[in-house]
């Protein structure tokens, strides 16, 4: 049914020229509008239709190793100073993100703990740390119904940052005239101009074996980390391994398929794509609007203040810091992603922008590093201290 959506999300983006123009991803328009579909379902019947996850969370860690794969050393090498740049620029925007939302609940006489859940918790943090903080909140804050409301953000959060990448990119590219100066293959799917591919049978056979192969390196490293206290998403250990495989692999180590190691080639464009608009259409057609419905209210004039202040931070601080090139502008597209939503969101609104514009390796790098690792710790601690803030 995912890939059912991934197609009704392609055909919308062909029929509506709006969608292609602001670069919205494909399986957004797929996912959104059957989301509403089931939530009339829900309205006029009282059935509501819940899905198995199990295969979009594989879906996942299949993308994270073809970024991981396409990845090399120069690439990471020359995205140092950039990487260190968005870092320190997201970790400024972090604590701007919480003071929004403690400033509008205050402005609306609700619990400062209550913004704080509509900033980092559950926009950067995602459902994930929205249930895993929700304790803290409705024990030592009382904030009753921590949960939901941290699920109701990231919820609508996800919704929003899905939206808001492709036309800030746009804007940006447009008012600066922007070019890629790419003309390699894209890290995802192919150029909207060029719908084609050259691809052989064992391009892909070896594609997929190529991949299984760092996801078992990248489980075992997983396993190391957890026994030594580490933890992180599997997704970024095979991202890891990926990179790994790519860089410090004998060049001259024999294969069984006969074929060079397939970095950036169209047939792993092509599973990354396939992997991300899956993941994507199923996270959202799965969402369960009615469930949130109740908390709607404050929880609007929370998220559109944030909208705003992420929107104005990205134009006049993301970008000129990144540069004011067209990488600046694609970063900036990845930026509106995990600032509001997660880093998968980021990815898709940066797979639009280069399938309209042109390809831009490097932002495919730095854009998962910081939003899928460094971030994750930098939120524990900024938490933990406004926490203590305002207690």
């Amino acid at each position: 049914l995912g890939i059912v959506v991934l197609f009704i999300g392609k055909q919308l983006n062909q029929v509506v020229p709006a969608f292609r123009e602001f670069s919205i991803p494909e399986p957004v328009t797929g996912g959104l509008l059957m989301c509403i579909l089931f939530t009339l379902i829900y309205a006029v019947t009282g059935v509501g239709v819940e899905f198995n996850l199990g295969a979009r969370d594989v879906l996942l860690v299949y993308f994270f190793t073809t970024i991981g794969i396409n990845a090399s050393f120069s690439d990471l090498l020359g995205g140092g100073k950039p990487l260190v740049i968005l870092l320190a620029a997201t970790v400024v925007f972090m604590v701007l993100q919480n003071f929004t939302g403690i400033g509008v609940a205050s402005a609306l006489g609700l619990e400062p703990a209550v913004g704080l859940l509509g900033g980092t918790v559950s926009l950067i943090g995602g459902h994930g740390t929205s249930i895993a903080w929700a304790p803290v909140f409705a024990e030592k804050y009382g904030i009753s119904g921590a949960a939901e409301i941290g699920i109701a953000c990231a919820t609508f959060g996800l919704v929003l940052a899905s939206l808001m990448g492709g036309p800030i990119a746009k804007f940006l590219i447009s008012r600066h005239d922007l070019k890629s100066e790419a003309e390699e293959t894209l890290d995802i799917g192919v150029k909207q101009e060029d719908r084609g591919m050259d691809i052989h049978y064992m391009d892909v056979l070896d594609a997929i074996l190529s991949i299984h192969i760092c996801v078992i390196i990248g489980v075992l490293l997983d396993k190391a980390l957890e026994a030594a206290g580490v933890q992180l998403p599997l997704f970024v250990s095979c991202l890891f391994a990926g990179i790994v495989m790519s860089n410090l692999r004998p060049k001259a180590l024999p294969r069984i398929t006969g074929t060079s190691w397939p970095s950036r080639t169209p047939a792993i464009a092509l599973i990354a794509d396939l992997s991300l608009g899956t993941f994507l259409a199923m996270s959202l057609m799965s969402m369960k609007l009615w469930e949130l419905a109740s908390l709607a209210g404050p929880l609007v004039l929370i998220l559109g203040a944030q909208v705003l202040v992420a929107a104005t931070f990205i134009v006049f601080v993301v970008f000129r810091l990144m540069g004011k090139n067209y990488e600046a502008a694609v970063v900036s597209a990845g930026f509106g992603g995990f600032s509001m939503g997660a880093t998968p969101t980021a990815m898709a609104n940066m797979s639009a922008v280069t399938k309209r514009y042109g390809a831009c390796h490097e932002a495919f790098i730095i854009v998962p590093l910081v939003g899928a690792f460094f971030i994750d710790i930098a939120n524990v601690i900024i938490i933990q201290q406004l926490l203590s803030w305002i207690g």
